[in-house]
Formats: C-alpha cells, sequence, structure tokens
C-alpha cells in the first residue's frame, strides 16, 4: 500500500494584507469632509477615521501622517498622470504638457480641487509633501522627455536641458494656472511644442 503523504499546508501569509475597500473609504472620507466645507486644518486622524468607519490604527499602517494621506486624495481627484511611451521625447512632451492643461481645466471646474490647492499654501509641510511627492517626478519626467527628444535630433544638443524644460513648461504653467481666463484648447500642448520647435523669429525672405 502508498504511504499516505501528509497534505501540504498553505505558506503563511506575512504581514497584515492593505485592504483596498479601506483606503478607499478613508480617501472618500477625506474628499467629503473637504466638500462639505471643512478646512484642511481641522481635519484630524480620529475625525477622518470615524467618518471612514475604521480605526486610526487602520490609517496609520497606510500614512505616516495628513501630509502623506492628503497627497494620495489629491492624486485622487486629480486627473490620472498620464502613460508615456519612454521612448518618443516630444510625443511624451506633448502628452505631459497636455497632463497640465487637463489639471488646469479640472481646478477651474472643481470647487473642491480649488480651495484644496488655495489652502494648501498656507500649510507648509502639505506642500512641500505635494512638491516631493507630485510636482518633483513630474518633473523629473518631463526633463527626460527633453532629454530623449536631444538624443534622437529632435532638439539641439547645445542648449540647457533645465532651460529647454522651462521653455517648454511656462507657456502651460502661464495659460493654465496664471490667467484663470485664458483659453484651454485641446490642441494646445501641440501648439506649444511646435512654436518652440520652429522658432519665433521670421523665417528668411518674410518681414
Amino acid at each position: 500500500m502508498a504511504t499516505a503523504q501528509p497534505e501540504a499546508r498553505p505558506e503563511p501569509r506575512r504581514g497584515r494584507p492593505r485592504s483596498a475597500a479601506a483606503e478607499r473609504a478613508i480617501l472618500d472620507a477625506v474628499a467629503g469632509l473637504l466638500e462639505a466645507g471643512e478646512p484642511l486644518g481641522g481635519l484630524s486622524i480620529e475625525r477622518i477615521a470615524r467618518t471612514a468607519g475604521v480605526g486610526k490604527a487602520t490609517i496609520y499602517r497606510r500614512w505616516s501622517g495628513k501630509e502623506e494621506l492628503f497627497v494620495d486624495v489629491l492624486r485622487d481627484i486629480e486627473p490620472p498622470e498620464p502613460v508615456v511611451s519612454g521612448t518618443d521625447g516630444l510625443a511624451d512632451l506633448r502628452l505631459l504638457l497636455d497632463s497640465i492643461r487637463r489639471r488646469g481645466q479640472a481646478q477651474r471646474s472643481s470647487a473642491l480641487l480649488h480651495n484644496v490647492f488655495a489652502q494648501m499654501k498656507s500649510h507648509p509641510r502639505l506642500w512641500a509633501e505635494y512638491h516631493r511627492n507630485v510636482i518633483g517626478p513630474r518633473r523629473a519626467a518631463m526633463l527626460a522627455a527633453v532629454r530623449r527628444a536631444v538624443d534622437a535630433g529632435e532638439l539641439r544638443a547645445d542648449l540647457d536641458i533645465e532651460l529647454m524644460d522651462d521653455l517648454f513648461l511656462g507657456p502651460m504653467l502661464v495659460r493654465t494656472f496664471h490667467r484663470p481666463d485664458a483659453p484651454l484648447p485641446e490642441d494646445l500642448a501641440d501648439r506649444i511644442v511646435r512654436t518652440l520647435v520652429e522658432g519665433l523669429a521670421p523665417r528668411a525672405g518674410h518681414r
């Protein structure tokens, strides 16, 4: 007779698994409180946990503090980040610039986003966290796209990379955040890239 083999035991699970439902409830709770008019500075972890129907420990397992949580809330309600090719420099620049245009449109149309960004500037730790985790990576992605365009011969190699990045980024930031009455047409990113690549000087033979 064949001897019975011992039943295989499943490997023990390490750590406590993240609950997607709990995270969703927490993010929605913060957004709901802000939409109801609660100021950023007045939101406590206790209040957020109570509104989300979770314990404070559930929040602290996912976020080290309010600043990190609020940044994820903003990421959740802003338009999603674009998926770039990682190979085509100018095409990726257009995608990244257009994502700024769409975020500008969202801030114009969403009272929640507008109010949150206005309040963020009076909370240095939150503003610094947003710069480090959101704006910093976005700038790095733009710089990488400019470098790819230089490597592909689409942009001049004798110019400063960061200056070129600022030249592409500047017009879109002015249109979206410094001129709230300026139009944001769908082809704006393409027009900015085309204008800078072609240059502002008149063509030979034209005054």
